[in-house]
């Protein structure tokens, strides 16, 4: 007689149409699918658990859920394996979770925003989320170490449930604005905020970007896209989060000891839209040798071709980028560089030295050697950490 197949259970608040939730269930169903497993999708499974008896069949081998307290506390009961992929879980701490790193993706965007020349900043979150706190701290603590502040403000999760609330968040975001000096870089925690935001400042008469940079949001496509402008954000990679959920799950199902702390995964990559498609410098020449590099840098350029192009001593052109950027010509073409690296690596599946070749870089061997000065990881490592 053929061995049944391993049964799991799917709770993941699937009736939210958000990647967090989607993308997370089609990321389990490619595992399962590998595996030959059964998937249930139950987004009551502790209820199903409850009715167990002594003697009955668990319904399950394992879970994979957005943990609650009540399931957290029947699957130890009944030594069923759970992984949990609610990074806001009451529970988080007390099992086996994986989550992306919203570290990474906060200090991905304080970067960005500083690549854009931008020196003032503001961040808008819910602190109940912890996914938001994560990243709100990262990107503030990023935004310190280059010498600057940032404005913060804090909404209620559940700012859109009624009426009170939704006016209450109205006025902390224009109270928000009000303290702004433009131009602003401005990071927003969720796609729908961030679309908010684009609205207050056209109500104000500030233009986006060039007033408000904005880089908002786990790149939910049809609110970062339309309407314009378009909306820079980040993907997360929530797909691999529930790939990697299944097999920790199957990995604890087969009796193996759970990782001491979550495992968290790295941010596909930024999606560069029109929100920030501006280099904020007031310096003219900065800006138009910034310019310059952003349309160039695919080619074998250095400084002294920034300068020729803009009919400049180069001695005069390296004081002014260490003056207003604080940082050499050559580092800034080689950061857009990585930049463009990083994107084509985590979202194309072109080869190593077509990427290097096309983003500027001339070999392989040179986009190598700056991935493991520059991050400790060589491109391909990069590549499998943003990866299934």
């Amino acid at each position: 007689m053929a061995e049944r197949p391993r049964r799991i259970a799917l709770m993941l608040d699937l009736n939210w149409p958000y990647k967090r939730h989607a993308s997370v269930f089609a990321g389990t169903q490619k595992y399962v699918e590998e595996q030959g497993w059964e998937s249930v999708i139950d987004e009551y499974a502790y209820d199903s658990l409850a009715s167990v008896g002594p003697r009955k069949r668990l319904p399950y081998d394992g879970v994979i859920a957005r943990a609650t307290k009540v399931l957290h506390k029947r699957a130890r009961e009944l030594n069923l394996p759970v992984v949990n992929v609610w990074n806001s879980s009451p529970v988080r701490d007390s099992m086996p979770s994986v989550f992306p790193d919203y570290v990474a993706s906060g200090r991905m965007r304080a970067e960005h925003l500083l690549s854009r020349g931008l020196r003032k900043f503001a961040c808008l979150g819910c602190r109940s989320d912890t996914s938001d706190c994560f990243e709100i701290e990262a990107f503030q603590e990023a935004i310190q170490e280059r010498g600057f502040q940032c404005k913060t403000a804090w909404i209620p999760l559940t700012f859109w449930q009624s009426l009170k609330k939704w006016r209450g968040t109205e006025q902390t975001i224009d109270a928000w604005m009000d303290g702004w000096k433009l131009p602003m870089g401005i990071f927003v925690g969720g796609d729908n905020l961030g679309r908010m935001v684009v609205q207050k400042c056209r109500e104000r008469g500030w233009r986006v970007p060039e007033d408000a940079a904005i880089v908002a949001g786990r790149n939910e496509e049809v609110l970062c896209e339309r309407p314009r402008p378009s909306i820079t954000s980040i993907e997360m990679g929530f797909e691999r989060v529930g790939y990697e959920a299944a097999r920790l799950l199957g990995h604890l199902m087969d009796g193996g000891v759970p990782p001491r702390g979550p495992m968290l995964l790295q941010p596909e990559g930024l999606v560069v839209r029109e929100s920030t498609d501006f280099f904020a410098v007031e310096d003219e020449l900065v800006a138009a040798a910034l310019e310059f590099i952003a349309k160039n840098s695919h080619s074998r350029i250095g400084q002294d071709d920034v300068a020729r192009a803009l009919t400049v001593e180069t001695r005069t052109l390296q004081n002014r980028f260490r003056k207003v950027l604080a940082q050499p010509i050559a580092a800034t073409i080689r950061n857009v560089r990585l930049e463009r690296a990083k994107r084509e690596l985590a979202q194309t599946d072109r080869s190593l030295k077509n990427i290097a070749h096309d983003v500027g870089f001339g070999s392989s061997m040179r986009m190598y050697e700056l991935f493991k000065r520059e991050l400790g990881i060589t491109p391909i490592e990069f590549r499998r950490q943003r990866r299934l």
